[in-house]
C-alpha cells in the first residue's frame, strides 16, 4: 500500500466520515488511525503506536506555530479587558453622522482585526451594535458585515492564527508560499469588496434587503425574527477607562515585532542545519523574508510583542499584573479547539505521506503525475474550491477542510508552482465560503451572536450574497487555470479582469432590477 493510491485512504475516509457525522475531530481521527492500521499491516497495537508516533512528529515540528497560536489566544483576552473595544466603539458613537458612516466603519473595524476570525466577531459585534443601532441597520446586515470581515481577512492576513495553520500544511517555507497565494485568493478578496461597495452604494438583495427596509421603515432591526443568540462571553470584564489606543497600540505591536521576527529569522536562520547562528544567510530584507522559518518567526515576533504589550497596559493601568498573568490560561483554553484541529490535520498529513515517508503519497503522485492530462490540471483550482465549499459546508470547519484538501493538492502538484499556488488558494477561498454558508459553522454562529442575530436568519440573508462570489470565483478559476502555463502574473491579471468584470456586471443587474421596481410602482 506504501507509494499506490491507496496511501490517499486516510483523507477520503476523514473526509466521507465528516460530511456524514458532521464531526470533524472524530472523522480525522478515524482517518489517521486507518492510515496507521494501513501502515502495520492491520495490528491496532502496532498502529497505535504508529498514531502516536506520527503525531508526536508533527507537534513537535511545528511547536512554535503552536506557541503563536496560543499567544494569540492570550492577546485577544488582554485587548479585550483593557476596554480598548468599548473605548472604541464610544468614540465612534460621537463621530459617525450617517448610516454609511456607520456601516463603514463597522467593516473598517472587521479589517483591522485580522489576528483571529473569533475575536473579530465578537468584538465588532460588540462595540459597533450600538452604533448601527442608531441608524436602524438590520442585525442580519450587521451579521453579514461580521461574517464577511472575519474569516476572509484573516486568510489573505500574514500575521493571523490562519496563516500559522495554512502554513503548517505547505512545502518549504510555508509562510512564504501562504503569502504568494493570497493575490489568488478571489473569494476572500472579492467578498471583503464587496462589503465596501454594497455599504457604499446602498446595495441588498434577497432576503437581506426586505430585512433593510422593515428595520428602516418600522425599526424592528431584527425583522420580526426572535430566539436570538446570548451575547458575548460576560465573564471579562472590560476596563471602565480603556482607550482607543488600547486596542491599536497592541495590534502594531504585533505586527510590528512578528515582521521584525521575520527579518531576523531570515538572516540567521540555517535551513541546512536547522538551527540558528551568528553567520548571515541572507543579503538583504527580502532574501530574509523568503529565508525565513515561518514558526519560528511567528512564536518569536509575538513573545516579544506580548512582554511589550504587557508592560504598555500596566504602564497605562489598563490591565493589571494579575490580569495579565490570568490571561495566559484563559487565551490558552481559547485556542484549543484550533490547536486540536490543527494537530489531527497534520498528524493525518503525516501518516499520508504528502511530503514522504510512511504511506508516501508523494511517490505516487511522482510516478503518475504525467499521465493527468493537462486540461484536467487546468481545472484544478475550480475543482478544489468547490470540494472545499463542500466539505466546509458539511462540517461547518474550514480549518479541517483545507486540512485535508492543502496537503492532498500539494502533494498532486508538487512545489510551489503557479498552478500549486492557486489551486491552494482555491481550496482556501472555497474553505471560507463554506465556513460563510454553514449553519454549523463556529464562525457563523459568532457572527450571529456579535450582531444579535437569529441564527437562521444570518445564515438565509448572507447566502445569496456568498453564493455570488462563489460563482464568480469558479468562473475566474477555470480561466486562470488554463492560463497558469504562462506564469502568475499573467494567470493573476487574467482572473482579476475575469472576477471585476462579472462583479461589476451583478452591481448593474441589481441596480437594473431596483430601477425597474421603482418604475413599476410608480405607475
Amino acid at each position: 500500500m506504501v507509494g499506490t493510491f491507496w496511501a490517499f485512504t486516510p483523507a477520503i475516509v476523514a473526509i466521507v466520515l465528516a460530511l456524514i457525522t458532521k464531526q470533524v475531530y472524530v472523522s480525522l481521527f478515524v482517518g489517521i488511525l486507518t492510515g496507521a492500521l494501513m501502515f502495520v499491516g492491520g495490528n491496532p497495537l502496532q498502529a497505535l503506536g504508529t498514531l502516536y508516533s506520527v503525531m508526536s512528529e508533527k507537534v513537535g515540528a511545528n511547536v512554535p506555530i503552536i506557541v503563536f497560536l496560543v499567544i494569540l489566544g492570550i492577546f485577544v483576552i488582554l485587548m479585550q479587558k483593557s476596554g480598548g473595544s468599548r473605548a472604541y466603539g464610544e468614540w465612534a458613537r460621537t463621530k459617525i453622522k450617517s448610516k454609511s458612516g456607520a456601516l463603514a466603519a463597522t467593516a473598517g473595524l472587521g479589517c483591522l482585526i485580522f489576528v483571529d476570525d473569533y475575536f473579530n466577531c465578537l468584538t465588532v459585534g460588540s462595540v459597533m451594535r450600538p452604533v448601527t443601532d442608531k441608524f436602524n441597520v438590520s442585525h442580519s446586515k450587521l451579521a453579514w458585515i461580521i461574517d464577511s470581515t472575519a474569516a476572509p481577512v484573516c486568510i489573505i492576513a500574514p500575521i493571523s492564527s490562519w496563516a500559522a495553520a495554512v502554513s503548517g500544511q505547505l512545502e518549504g517555507d510555508g509562510l512564504v508560499v501562504f503569502m504568494k497565494t493570497i493575490p489568488f485568493n478571489v473569494y476572500a478578496i472579492l467578498t471583503i469588496i464587496m462589503v465596501f461597495v454594497f455599504c457604499y452604494m446602498k446595495l441588498d438583495f434577497g432576503k437581506m434587503k426586505k430585512n433593510e427596509k422593515i428595520a428602516e421603515t418600522t425599526g424592528d432591526l431584527n425583522a420580526g425574527e426572535t430566539d436570538l443568540p446570548t451575547d458575548e462571553d460576560a465573564s471579562i470584564v472590560a476596563n471602565p477607562h480603556g482607550k482607543v489606543r488600547h486596542l491599536i497600540v497592541p495590534v502594531i505591536i504585533l505586527i510590528a515585532c512578528c515582521v521584525c521576527g521575520m527579518i531576523y529569522s531570515g538572516f540567521f536562520y540555517n535551513w541546512d542545519t536547522g538551527t540558528y547562528g551568528t553567520a548571515v544567510q541572507s543579503s538583504n530584507v527580502i532574501e530574509a523574508f523568503s529565508n525565513c522559518d515561518a514558526g519560528s518567526s511567528l512564536a518569536i515576533g509575538s513573545t516579544i510583542a506580548l512582554i511589550l504589550v504587557g508592560i504598555y497596559y500596566m504602564i497605562e493601568k489598563a490591565v493589571s499584573f494579575k490580569d495579565i498573568t490570568d490571561s495566559f490560561t484563559q487565551g490558552f483554553k481559547a485556542m484549543v479547539p484550533a490547536i486540536l484541529i490543527l494537530t489531527f490535520a497534520w498528524s493525518i498529513s503525516g501518516i499520508m505521506g504528502a511530503k514522504g515517508g510512511y504511506l508516501d503519497a508523494q511517490a505516487f503522485v511522482q510516478e503518475n503525475i504525467a499521465l493527468i492530462p493537462d486540461t484536467v490540471q487546468a481545472l484544478f483550482p475550480a475543482i478544489f474550491f468547490v470540494l472545499a465549499c463542500a466539505i466546509a459546508f458539511a462540517t461547518g470547519t474550514s480549518w479541517g477542510t483545507f486540512g485535508v484538501l492543502v496537503p492532498i493538492a500539494v502533494t498532486i502538484l508538487g512545489g510551489s508552482g503557479t498552478l500549486t499556488l492557486m489551486t491552494v488558494s482555491a481550496t482556501l477561498g472555497g474553505a471560507v465560503f463554506g465556513d460563510h454558508v454553514s449553519p454549523i459553522s463556529d464562525t457563523t454562529i459568532l457572527a450571529s451572536t456579535g450582531g444579535n442575530c437569529n441564527h437562521v436568519d444570518h445564515v438565509k440573508t448572507q447566502l445569496p450574497y456568498a453564493l455570488t462570489i462563489a460563482a464568480i470565483s469558479v468562473v475566474s478559476y477555470v480561466v486562470a487555470g488554463f492560463l497558469a502555463k504562462f506564469g502568475g502574473v499573467v494567470s493573476a491579471l487574467a482572473m482579476w479582469a475575469v472576477a471585476l468584470v462579472l462583479f461589476v456586471a451583478i452591481i448593474f443587474i441589481i441596480k437594473l432590477a431596483r430601477k425597474n421596481k421603482t418604475a413599476d410602482i410608480e405607475q
